[in-house]
């Protein structure tokens, strides 16, 4: 009864300080800043209040996200401050993917001995990364094409800021590419992504968070264990399992300092960015929102329905993971959170730790579509015309460069400079729009996350593996 009264008061009081928002923002009445922030303090109090009585991580996670919006409005120096511990829950979750992504992999590839389930797994997984990271550049192609929102831009009078100097070939790397004919030189980059996916040395891959070289190491070692004998594999194959189950619970644990990593990470971004930046390109952040909108009503929903997943109990399971990618801008964050959520909602742990993980590589949806969206964008700006054929190669000559930069945040601008670059674009207008990049950064990489939840769901269908009373069953206290 406690839960459904104050509920009611969440309710209308957030109602109401919506209604006052829109008044103030819009100037219909004239109304003090200070009753607004009052205003807000006192939702924040409610909310607090609601997560109190719930007693539930994800309503937790996202009363700190708004709170951490207050705070960045209200506080920006103190919001400023805060970003330490956003940083600090990162680094926390980066000390789960290594072990939890060589346990399980190597547990489900040597503990059920079906080899020819990996081969399955992996060209059913990279038909379907192909096909919805297609979906996704033509989709951020065509809205960029509709919106024009960088048509008419005044860039020159937007504030610049410095851009990342890195590039997205190696030293090593440029000085061959000085030696080769330019017409190879995507060959030569393709070659080189290969070579890059496997580890030099598998301490050094987790250590630098290589997601797809951890993932190469443990397939082959997998494999290989599944083809020693019973008596010595066996207690590698018991060591494994209990190597990721432990990680599962320590990933319960860490995730009980989520609602503060999130909260911070949420301030932080408002606190340094503020609220006047929105104005000027809040076209080209639209366009990218409605983008991502229209994918996932139109390609993700559908495959959805088509295969019969239950989307609100979908919604239900992945909700705390992309809370948390949405707040922290970095998938990283959400991948154990991610790979615990689809294995209770009924996708074999074999498949989840092998398909999301992958993904993170190859299905790329929000980063591929938001590339193609932003490489358009910034020719728009300039006044460059492009043709669609242009526009085309653009954009899967970034669907190719963009490959593992999902994990860090805002290395996907890297990509964009070095394409720019490449295409002839000037990168200055890429400097202006970096001014708003974390707030498209929160929603392309939310999508990422709910992309790959998806498709361990879309292989696990496929293969026929999929525990269809798994959503249904009642929910386990949480940790």
């Amino acid at each position: 009864m406690l839960k459904k009264q104050v509920g009611f008061l969440t309710l209308f009081t957030v109602s109401i300080a919506l209604i006052l928002t829109l008044i103030y923002e819009f100037r219909w009445f004239a109304i003090n800043p200070n009753f607004m922030m009052a205003i807000r303090w006192v939702v924040a109090s409610v909310l607090t209040l609601n997560a109190i009585v719930r007693k539930n991580l994800t309503t937790w996670i996202l009363t700190c996200l708004i709170l951490g919006v207050f705070v960045g409005l209200d506080f920006p120096d103190l919001a400023r401050s805060m970003q330490p511990l956003s940083q600090g829950f990162i680094k926390l979750v980066k000390t789960i993917v290594g072990p939890i992504l060589f346990a399980t992999l190597v547990f489900g590839i040597a503990g059920h001995s079906d080899l020819k389930s990996v081969g399955r797994m992996a060209w059913k997984s990279m038909l379907y990364f192909v096909s919805a990271t297609t979906c996704a550049i033509f989709i951020g192609l065509i809205v960029i094409n509709l919106t024009k929102a960088g048509v008419g831009v005044d860039v020159a009078n937007m504030p610049h800021e410095e851009l990342p100097t890195a590039s997205t070939v190696a030293e090593a790397d440029q000085r061959a590419l000085d030696h080769i004919a330019p017409e190879v030189h995507g060959v030569y980059k393709f070659n080189a992504f290969i070579r890059d996916t496997f580890p030099e040395n598998i301490v050094k891959a987790v250590y630098e968070n290589k997601v797809l070289q951890i993932v190469i190491f443990g397939v082959i070692f997998g494999i290989a264990l599944a083809l020693v004998e019973e008596k010595k594999r066996k207690p590698l194959v018991d060591f494994t399992e209990s190597l990721s189950e432990a990680m599962f619970k320590f990933t319960n644990l860490v995730m009980l300092f989520a609602p503060i990593g999130v909260g911070a990470a949420m301030a932080y971004t408002v606190g340094h960015l503020g609220v006047d930046i929105l104005k000027n390109l809040f076209m080209l952040l639209a366009s990218l929102y409605l983008a991502l909108v229209l994918f996932i009503s139109c390609v993700l929903l559908p495959v959805a329905l088509f295969l019969k997943v239950p989307v609100k109990k979908f919604i239900s399971a992945i909700k705390e993971p992309v809370s948390i990618a949405f707040a922290t801008t970095s998938s990283d964050a959400a991948l154990p959170k991610a790979m615990s959520a689809m294995e209770k909602f009924g996708v074999p742990r074999k498949i989840v730790s092998f398909v999301i993980p992958t993904g993170y590589s190859f299905n790329l949806d929000g980063t591929s579509l938001y590339l193609s969206l932003a490489s358009i964008f910034v020719a728009q700006a300039a006044g460059i015309p492009l043709t669609i054929g242009q526009q085309l190669l653009i954009a899967f000559t970034l669907m190719i460069t963009s490959k593992g930069v999902a994990a860090v945040p805002r290395a996907s601008l890297i990509v964009l400079i070095a394409t720019a670059d490449q295409f002839g674009l000037p990168t200055f207008v890429i400097a202006a729009i970096l001014g708003i990049d974390e707030l498209m950064d929160m929603a392309r990489t939310s999508v990422n996350v709910i992309g790959n939840c998806l498709a361990t769901v879309v292989v696990a269908k496929w293969e026929g593996e999929f525990d269809e009373e798994a959503p249904f069953r009642e929910d386990t206290p949480e940790s």
